[in-house]
This record gives C-alpha cells, sequence and structure tokens, in this order.
C-alpha cells in the first residue's frame, strides 16, 4: 500500500503555487538584469548613452532590483509557509498512527525509530519541500533561460556549454546513484543513537545504583561514532561534490574570458555584451549546482519518505474494523476465556498462554497469582485486546473482546499495570486521566481511597504538585497509589490491578483493598499479586504454572488441595508450614 502524500499538500495548495511563481519573477530579474547592465557598459564605451537613456537605465535596475527582492522574498515566504504546514500534518499523523498500533506493532519498528521518524525524518522532508517550491522552478528555470540568452548574444561562444554542461550532469548523477544507500544507512544510524539516549534517560537511576555510568558512556560513544562515521561516508560525497562543481565552473569561465576576449578584440563582440554572457554562464553553471543539491536533498528526503511510509502504512494487527457491535459498552464486567492459546512470537513452538478456558463472575474479586513468567500479565491482557488471542476466545459480558470498538472495550476497563507510569504535568492533570471530567471533590474522594491524598497533601502545591516525567519526583509506593487512584476515578466495570501495590505496605494495602470493596462493588475486579495476603480474601484464586491454570478456587479450598499454592502460601508464612508439618 501507497500512503497518499498529496493530502498533505492540498491545505495548502495556494503556497505551493504561489512559492514557485514567485520565483519565476526572480528569474525573470535575473535574466533580464545583465541585458540591462551590457547596455549601460556597451554605451558608456561607445560614446552612446545620452543622460536619458542612463536615467531610464537607473529606473529600470532599480525597479529589476525590487521585483527580484519581491519574488525572492515571496518565494522564500511561501515555500517556508507550505513547508512548515506540510510538516506539521504530517507528523501529526504519523503520531495519530502510532496511537493506534498494538504493542506488536510498536515492537516491530521499536521506540527509538519512532522517535526518530517523528522528528528527523520529517524534518529531512519539511527541507525538502521548502527547497523544492524554491529551486526546483527556479533553477531549471535559469538554467534555459540564462542559456538561451547566452546562445542569442553569442551562438559560437556556447559551444563551451556543451562541454561543461554534460561533465556537471554526469558528476550529478554519479553523486545521485552512490548516496541514496548511504543517508538511508545514516537515518537507521540516528535510530539506533536514539533508542540508546532514551534507554539511558529513562533508566538513569538504574545506571547510577549499579554505578554503570561508564559502560553507557562507552555504549553511547560507540552509538555516536557509529553515526559520526556513517554520516561523514555519505558526506564525502557532497564534499567532493562542492570543489569539483566549482573547478568546472572556474574552467568554463576562464574559456569564455579566453574565447571571448578574442571575439571582441576582432570586433565581433561588445564588452558588455561580452560581460552578460559571462553572468549568464555563471547563472548556467550556478543553476546547474543548485539542481545537483536539489537532487542530494531528494535522495535523502526519499530515505525518510520510505520510513515514514512504512509506518503510515502499517496496518495496526488489533482494530475494531470489523467489529459486529461497535455500540456496545462493558455494562456487568463478567469475563470469560474458551481455550485462548496466544504467543507472542508466532513461530515459536511453546505458547505462552495453553489452551486456557475460565469464567470470571461479574462484580467478583479475582485474585491471579504463580510464578514470574508463566503469563499471568499476558493473560489480563488480552481482556483489553492490548494482545490479541492466537486462538479460541475472551469474551465480556458474554461477547467477544473484538466485536466491541477498542475505544468502548478499554473505557470499560481499568488497568493498573505492573510498570506504573505517570506523565509530565500536575497531580490533578495525572488523575484526571481517569475521568478528564472529574472535580477536585472527586478527584480527592480518588486519592484518599487509594490512600494518597495524605502525602498529596503534604506537598506544599498539593494536587498542583507538578510530576517530572516518569514520575520521578515521587517514591514508588506514592507513584502506585496515584496509579490506582487514577484507575478508581475511571470507575470501570473491570479493574485489573497487575501487582500494583507491591511497594506498599500491608496496612496501607488492606486499606486499598477495602476501597475497592466499598467505591467499586459494582465492579469486577481482578488482582495479579506476589504476596498471598493481596489476594487471600478474594471469591476466587486462579493459580496459573507455564502458561496453564492449576487452580481455581479459594484460598481455603487452594490450601487444602493444590501443592503449587501450598508451595507459594508456605514459602511466605514460614512459621505456618513449621506448624502444618507437626
Amino acid at each position: 500500500m501507497k500512503h497518499n502524500w498529496f493530502k498533505y499538500i492540498r491545505p495548502y495548495l495556494i503556497f505551493f503555487i504561489v512559492g514557485p511563481l514567485c520565483m519565476i519573477v526572480e528569474v525573470v530579474g535575473e535574466v533580464v538584469m545583465p541585458k540591462i547592465l551590457a547596455f549601460i557598459i556597451d554605451g558608456a564605451n561607445n560614446g552612446t548613452l545620452t543622460w536619458q537613456s542612463s536615467i531610464l537605465a537607473m529606473f529600470g535596475t532599480i525597479g529589476m532590483a525590487i521585483l527580484m527582492m519581491a519574488g525572492g522574498v515571496g518565494g522564500s515566504y511561501f515555500g517556508a509557509k507550505a513547508a512548515v504546514n506540510f510538516a506539521g500534518d504530517l507528523r501529526r499523523d504519523i503520531f495519530t498512527k502510532v496511537q493506534g498500533f498494538s504493542f506488536a506493532n510498536i515492537d516491530k519498528f521499536s521506540t527509538g525509530s519512532l522517535v526518530t521518524r517523528m522528528t528527523n525524518d520529517v524534518t529531512q522532508l519539511q527541507n525538502f519541500v521548502n527547497m523544492v517550491l524554491r529551486m526546483a522552478i527556479r533553477a531549471p528555470g535559469m538554467l534555459i533561460a540564462a542559456l538561451f540568452m547566452a546562445i542569442s548574444l553569442q551562438p559560437s561562444l556556447s559551444v563551451i556549454f556543451a562541454v561543461a554542461v554534460p561533465v556537471l550532469v554526469a558528476g550529478i548523477a554519479t553523486i545521485i546513484i552512490s548516496s541514496f544507500s548511504k543517508f538511508s544507512m545514516v537515518q537507521k544510524k540516528v535510530d539506533g543513537l536514539n533508542s540508546a539516549v532514551q534507554e539511558n534517560v529513562t533508566n538513569v537511576r538504574v545506571v547510577k545504583s549499579f554505578t554503570r555510568e561508564e559502560f553507557e558512556i562507552e555504549k553511547f560513544g560507540r552509538a555516536n561514532t557509529d553515526l559520526k562515521d556513517t554520516a561523514m561516508g555519505a558526506m564525502k560525497i557532497v564534499i567532493f561534490m562542492s570543489p569539483v562543481m566549482t573547478l568546472v565552473m572556474n574552467i568554463t569561465v576562464m574559456c569564455i574570458i579566453f574565447f571571448g576576449g578574442k571575439i571582441v578584440i576582432n570586433g565581433g563582440m561588445e564588452v558588455g555584451e561580452l560581460s552578460a554572457f559571462i553572468t549568464y554562464a555563471t547563472q548556467i553553471l550556478s543553476s546547474l549546482m543548485a539542481v545537483s543539491m536539489l537532487f542530494m536533498v531528494t535522495s535523502r528526503a526519499l530515505a525518510s519518505a520510505k520510513r515514514i511510509g512504512e509506518v503510515l502504512d502499517e496496518v495496526p494487527d488489533i482494530s475494531d474494523e470489523n467489529a459486529q457491535r461497535k455500540d456496545l459498552t462493558v455494562k456487568n464486567g463478567e469475563i470469560e476465556f474458551k481455550n485462548v492459546t496466544f504467543r507472542y512470537y508466532k513461530n515459536s513452538e511453546d505458547p505462552v498462554l495453553d489452551d486456557i478456558s475460565l469464567k470470571i463472575p461479574a462484580r467478583s474479586i479475582v485474585g491471579i497469582v504463580g510464578s514470574t513468567g508463566c503469563g499471568k500479565t499476558t493473560l489480563v491482557s488480552l481482556i483489553s485486546r492490548l494482545y490479541d488471542a492466537d486462538a479460541g476466545e475472551v469474551l465480556v459480558d458474554g461477547v467477544n473482546v473484538k466485536d466491541y470498538s477498542i475505544f468502548n472495550l478499554r473505557e470499560g476497563v481499568g488497568m493498573v499495570l505492573q510498570n506504573n507510569t505517570l506523565f509530565s504535568g500536575t497531580i490533578a492533570e495525572n488523575l484526571r486521566w481517569g475521568d478528564e471530567n472529574a472535580s477536585d471533590e472527586e478527584v480527592i474522594s480518588a486519592a484518599s481511597s487509594a490512600q494518597a491524598d495524605k502525602f498529596v497533601s503534604s506537598f506544599s502545591d498539593g494536587y498542583d504538585t507538578v510530576i517530572d516525567q516518569g514520575g520521578t519526583n515521587v517514591s514508588g509506593g506514592q507513584k502506585q497509589r496515584l496509579c490506582i487512584a487514577r484507575a478508581l476515578l475511571k470507575k470501570p466495570k473491570v479493574l485489573i490491578l497487575d501487582d500494583s501495590t507491591s511497594a506498599v505496605d500491608t496496612a496501607t494495602e488492606k486499606q486499598i483493598r477495602e476501597a475497592f470493596r466499598n467505591e467499586l462493588a459494582d465492579s469486577t475486579k481482578i488482582i495479579i499479586a506476589q504476596r498471598i495476603s493481596s489476594v487471600k480474601d478474594a471469591d476466587m484464586i486462579v493459580v496459573m504454572n507455564e502458561g496453564r491454570i492449576t487452580g481455581v478456587g479459594t484460598h481455603d479450598e487452594l490450601l487444602a488441595g493444590n501443592e503449587a499454592y501450598q508451595e507459594i502460601y508456605y514459602s511466605q508464612n514460614d512459621s505456618e508450614r513449621k506448624e502444618a508439618g507437626r
């Protein structure tokens, strides 16, 4: 599938038209100006220049200069306006597209690469559009017009261009052919550097706690050097091109002066005409150099356009395009897994979830326990379609999750993930992610239920306290409680807590569980926990091991008859194990 690039041009078509027209005005001025100057030089040299013609030539020169200035300024202004708007709309669409990606789509590109494509690659296209609008008509127009004027002045002297122009064209073609792959590689190296920076800055506390600063500096240095060397390899082409082009230009001008001087001496050409011819020759060769630079920018822009197109043409593997009941909302919160199997890597032999069947009644409290990596988080991720099952069905209120619109499904499901994330902004703004229209009283009530109001109120700015990116200026336990408050404010029909109270003490955790019962009595609550005490009072506890369910029941039932549950429980309550063994 090829992306429709014209959609970014259509809204600003007037700028895309007026900009090049302004450049045509500048070209006309630049081509006519040497003719006026030749008239003045030849008139002064021959003694035929009268004061009337001098004034006329002066005003003509001034008028032409003003016209050229207006054309140049207008072309630059409208070109920049078109390019900036083009890039802004493109960047917006990429960001919107990424928001619709599933986790699998994001993993395909990597976060660092997506950041590069939204920033550096879009900037390359912006520069390309700006240069095209300024040069795509100006440079060829100048080339053709100046060549025509030069030939009309002295056809025999114009034969020099028959040698110079093909040499420059051959050089330009060689550069374009060799540069495309190099610029594509540069953008990939930028991806790698961005990924390294993002990973390091996001996890700077881990780096410092393990005193790995030197290692990270060396790692960054390698990525930076790799980018520098690759970029230098691409830029060598540009570096080599400029002096070669200048050399060809200077040799051409020298030949024109040499042969043109002879023609002037022999009376076949006026001095002013030779001066104009040299100016036209400079314009011709400069236009060719401008065309070469345009091709260079085009080469890099094509590499960036290909990368951006890959994102825009990517089909999200999770969508509600085929949903049968898009208007349906989650009302009760009953959940059922029917023979569900899932693999992160579809060619993997061992599934992460293997033939899971489980029914969770509406408004119940369900605990899920099991060893690390047994599939607990993956299982609950299927409820809100963060991933889709490879086989089997996931039902909410008796309806396959694929038949809901993604918006309605996720509006009915609240999740407090294992990795709690807060965003830049105030505490109140973060909490209102749960309900953007929540009143101050509702925000405070949710924070109180999550046992967060006390520490928030202790801050000098209270709920207006600004959270740093990633919530780095609050503790782990505080972050967890704020994320829980955010989920409570949403009042979802299904609330999923993925080990979300691991950083709070048991007394606080108990108060939070009581708030769940009272504040979300009509919601289904699924609690993934490492501590048995977190799910001990649940209506139903699910025990998982290696992607399978090995037991379902209450705490007492599992403690009496489930070996895996017994092992977890007694490992956390060693004194009871000893007592049971007597």
